[in-house]
């Protein structure tokens, strides 16, 4: 019964590009597109997306999806993912797949199931990949993270971390945002009170990291393509289209 699911939240409303979730390319919705990726991936007996919006619940099942409604009331897609995994009682392990990233590989996917799978002493993993950039190190949208020797995380900032008085001693390291979960960690993560940390940052892991949960790391090469802008729409199409 230790089944495994991908949760898939999706919401309507978005500051930057609102609807995202069903904006067509090539004739396919954006969820559609993550959907497709997420079935692909054999370590995982079932995908589902949370929604609080009958139009992409309603899209979802119109292209032989699944879905399921959730409250409106949520704050977060840890949230959302909760409420649906309490549904289900044979679902003991979760992937947090963000809707909005339609050509993450297969590995990454894997990769994140395997390290909440393969340590019972891990609650929540993850996926970083290397920054060479100095722009993106020092852009607070992309979240930093440090981890110990065993690739577990030690913290994620917005600021670049580790701070380099010593250039060069150290690699900086970009957190993709896709986590695995042990159930009763989702559980306990999303029930407990936000910290000074988390609010500090507006990172809802250092919520568990500041609770004593432990996060375990995988480094990845892949570069995701996030589509948060009409922009990253375009360079989207653009892939696709190649």
């Amino acid at each position: 019964m230790e089944k495994t699911a991908i949760i898939i939240p999706a919401r309507y409303g978005s500051s930057r590009l609102e609807g995202k979730p069903l904006i067509k390319v090539l004739d396919k919705p954006i969820i559609q597109w993550v959907w497709e990726k997420a079935k692909k991936t054999q370590k995982a007996d079932m995908v589902i997306v949370a929604t609080d919006d009958e139009r992409i619940f309603n899209t979802v099942n119109s292209f032989g999806g699944y879905a399921e409604m959730t409250s409106v009331e949520h704050k977060s897609g840890s949230d959302r993912i909760a409420e649906v995994a309490l549904r289900h009682p044979e679902i003991s392990f979760i992937v947090n797949l963000q809707g909005d990233e339609p050509l993450i590989s297969l590995d990454d996917i894997n990769a994140v199931i395997d390290g909440v799978k393969n340590d019972k002493t891990v609650d929540i993993s993850t996926l970083v990949r290397e920054i060479n950039d100095e722009k993106e190190a020092n852009n607070p949208n992309l979240v930093k993270c440090v981890f110990d020797i065993n690739n577990y995380a030690l913290y994620f900032s917005r600021s670049k971390i580790p701070f380099e008085r010593n250039s060069g001693m150290s690699k900086i390291y970009g957190h993709l945002g896709i986590y695995g979960y042990r159930k009763e960690s989702l559980l306990k993560m999303t029930q407990l009170s936000q910290t000074n940390l988390e609010k500090a940052e507006s990172l809802e892991q250092l919520r568990a990291l500041q609770y004593g949960m432990r996060i375990k790391v995988s480094v990845t090469e892949n570069v995701p393509v996030g589509i948060d802008t009409i922009d990253d729409l375009e360079h989207f199409k653009q892939l696709v289209q190649r």
